[in-house]
């Protein structure tokens, strides 16, 4: 296999977990690509799960294209709009950025649409365009990512505001 079939392959273990879990902790990237686990009992995993299954319950859910998991699709004046769900938007440039990357991706394959954020419990939307400065960002951080990905060891921990609500917190510090 050729080097730019391999890094064609490697780039498509990137998905818009792994881009939104890299402008967090980027040892959580490693994790997750590893199919390392989370603590499933985590409470805040509970709580973004039940966010998640019960908002926006008229829309088109849970759609895959490709390794793309949209969270919801609906039609707005004519126009697909791709939304993503957050709990919270305490870490808005991650979920702008992965909102980013499935717009991306859609517009690879010849699908135009327009993105934005959703956060019930704040009860608020925001727009996210794609423009040529946050491609540029993206395509970095994929290349980044398949960097990480490919290491033989994660990062080294690094205590984080994120790590008190992380379901990775025993693996890390423990």
């Amino acid at each position: 296999m050729g080097s730019t079939a391999m890094a064609e392959t490697e780039e498509r273990r990137v998905n818009g977990t792994l881009i939104w879990y890299y402008y967090v902790c980027k040892r959580e990237v490693w994790l997750i690509a590893h199919n390392i686990s989370a603590d499933q009992d985590n409470e805040f995993l509970d709580v973004g799960r039940f966010i998640h299954e019960n908002s926006y319950k008229r829309d088109r859910k849970e759609i895959n294209v490709g390794n793309v998991k949209l969270d919801v699709l609906q039609r707005d004046e004519g126009q697909w709009v791709v939304g993503e769900v957050k709990k919270s938007s305490k870490y808005v440039l991650s979920a702008k950025m992965q909102l980013l990357y499935y717009l991306w991706i859609l517009k690879e394959m010849g699908i135009d649409v327009k993105g934005e954020l959703l956060f019930p419990e704040e009860k608020k939307r925001v727009e996210v365009l794609a423009d040529e400065e946050s491609l540029k960002e993206l395509k970095r951080a994929e290349e980044d990512i398949v960097r990480i990905i490919n290491q033989s060891m994660p990062p080294v921990a690094q205590r984080i505001p994120f790590c008190k609500n992380c379901a990775y917190l025993e693996f890390c510090w423990a």
